[in-house]
């Protein structure tokens, strides 16, 4: 069976450009993110976020002789661990981060052999720029979870101010035109303190030599008092239309890429068109979810194809969901409410129009519409339910009945399928006949919205220091880790996610088959589904 990889952070930077399949809205959202004004980009997990930014970061550093621009990239992932005392304990996480990442862009272009003056700003005052004592202090900061009530040391750690500054001067000196920072998983949804203070920080950070853009979930997002969300960078939402003559093609182009010329896999995708389709269009533009069930059912053949569906679809995804309840209570009425909505009124309705609409052979449908002035938490449990991709928004601005105008929204096709008796043999025709004329709508008033409002109090933040440490003591069956990896880490006794965390290479080598390759790939795998999965 192939390895296919589903995660950006597991594919080499020299690999990324091989990969990528470009559709016309992967260019344009890529020349975006190497323009000058601020992009946000918004999509659940695995639509391909970090890809685009890879992409763009390998296309400026192709090109940074000719441009002289240079992309910094860099991840948050790591901001769920923060837990100090400190009141302004992620904006000086993100400083040293962004101290750190810049550093060593500066080091691999050559810039550091004699470096500029400004660039003891950057270490915290040293001219050794390979152990900073800024490195020391986002050590401590991701660290802090293990001992909240400790203080972390920030003497050296510049201002905002003075980063600006210092960033400016390199420049000057260096002769570089501007610096792209590329942030991604770059605030904790479900942490609005957090999210306050990025979006301050990202506004703050823009000037005529930096720019800045960044990656976030769908979800309840908090601005902050500075950042406005119209005015101060532009907000992309990244869908793969399914509507479109290519998609298949394209989500096909992503699975081969990865796979030998006479792979068995390859082979089974080129007898077994339509089945490939049939899972292709299931993953509603996902592609990690398309190599996911791709991985679970290699053959392709009719009965894989109805078994990935239902334990895929109708199982792992809504349970997925259905976590989010559990690890943020705060959320569990959204959450609930949202899934019993989907599950129990839009999703059979939308069947029944189907049946129909095939019967009849007219065109399909997995779209719906929500009222404009429904009321706010009904669109909070929208929103929860784009972050975990059971629903996508598809247009705003929708006129319906009565010229009523509203959001049109489009269900996760594979939630869809899995209630079919057949799925491989009907899921197709459902697909090629989607029209987004065809929607089931919900008004401002409908009935269901009152058990939500009845139940829903005001939102107030989780106690961060009980979310986190339940969520550390978690067996490590809640990971997004193959069966293999699982076992292989508790035969050396890592059971939780917090052994995962206190581990090392060494302790891995411990397992059976494990040498100091597979090792460091476990290692980083294993962290990759921690910080997912406690980033929400």
């Amino acid at each position: 069976m192939a390895d296919l990889l589903y995660r950006t952070e597991d594919i080499p930077s020299e690999d990324l450009l091989d990969l990528f399949v470009e559709t016309k809205q992967d260019r344009e959202i890529i020349e975006l993110i190497k323009a000058t004004s601020p992009v946000i980009l918004v999509g659940s997990r695995g639509v391909g976020k970090s890809f685009l930014l890879r992409v763009a970061e390998e296309e400026m550093l192709m090109n940074f002789n000719l441009k002289k621009i240079l992309p910094v990239y860099l991840t948050f992932t790591k901001s769920s661990l923060i837990h100090s005392s400190d009141s302004k304990q992620f904006q000086n996480w993100m400083l040293a981060r962004l101290c750190l990442r810049t550093i060593r862009a500066l080091r691999k272009q050559g810039f550091l052999v004699t470096p500029p003056t400004a660039v003891s700003v950057l270490t915290g005052g040293s001219s050794d720029v390979i152990n900073t004592k800024i490195e020391a202090i986002a050590a401590a900061y991701e660290k802090s979870w293990q001992k909240p009530n400790e203080t972390v040391d920030i003497s050296g750690l510049p201002s905002v101010e003075h980063f600006i500054d210092a960033i400016e001067e390199i420049c000057s000196q260096v002769g570089i035109k501007r610096i792209n920072y590329l942030i991604d998983e770059a605030a904790h949804i479900f942490r609005p303190e957090q999210q306050r203070q990025f979006f301050t920080l990202f506004r703050d950070l823009r000037t005529s030599m930096i720019s800045c853009n960044a990656a976030v979930y769908p979800g309840v997002t908090s601005f902050g008092d500075t950042f406005q969300s119209t005015h101060d960078a532009t907000f992309i939402t990244i869908d793969r239309d399914i509507l479109q003559e290519d998609y298949v093609p394209k989500m096909r182009e992503i699975v081969e890429k990865q796979l030998e010329a006479n792979s068995d896999l390859l082979n089974d995708i080129s007898k077994n068109g339509q089945n490939f389709a049939v899972l292709a269009y299931a993953a509603t533009g996902n592609p990690r979810l398309l190599l996911k069930t791709i991985a679970m059912a290699p053959k392709l053949s009719s009965k894989q194809i109805n078994d990935v569906l239902r334990s895929y679809y109708l199982t792992d995804l809504w349970t997925e969901h259905s976590s989010l309840s559990e690890k943020y209570p705060g959320h569990s009425a959204y959450v609930d409410w949202g899934r019993k909505f989907i599950e129990g009124e839009v999703l059979l309705e939308l069947q029944k129009k189907n049946i129909q609409y095939l019967r009849d052979e007219k065109n399909s449908t997995c779209f719906f519409w929500i009222h404009r002035d429904a009321p706010q938490p009904v669109k909070e449990a929208i929103r929860l339910l784009a972050y975990t991709g059971i629903v996508s928004e598809h247009s705003q601005g929708i006129k319906a009945t009565r010229s009523e105008i509203g959001t049109r929204y489009l269900v996760n096709l594979g939630c869809l399928f899995a209630l079919e008796s057949a799925p491989a043999s009907t899921a197709f025709q459902i697909a090629k006949r989607l029209t987004p004329k065809r929607m089931s709508e919900y008004g401002m008033n409908y009935a269901l919205y009152n058990e939500l409002l009845q139940t829903v109090q005001t939102f107030k933040e989780s106690d961060i220091s009980d979310v986190l440490n339940r969520e550390l003591n978690k067996p490590i069956d809640v990971l997004d880790l193959s069966d293999w990896q699982k076992e292989a880490l508790k035969s050396i006794q890592l059971y939780t996610i917090s052994d995962i965390l206190q581990s090392d290479e060494g302790k891995l080598r411990q397992a059976h088959y494990v040498g100091e390759k597979r090792a460091r790939r476990m290692k980083s795998a294993a962290l990759a589904s921690v910080y997912e999965y406690l980033n929400g």
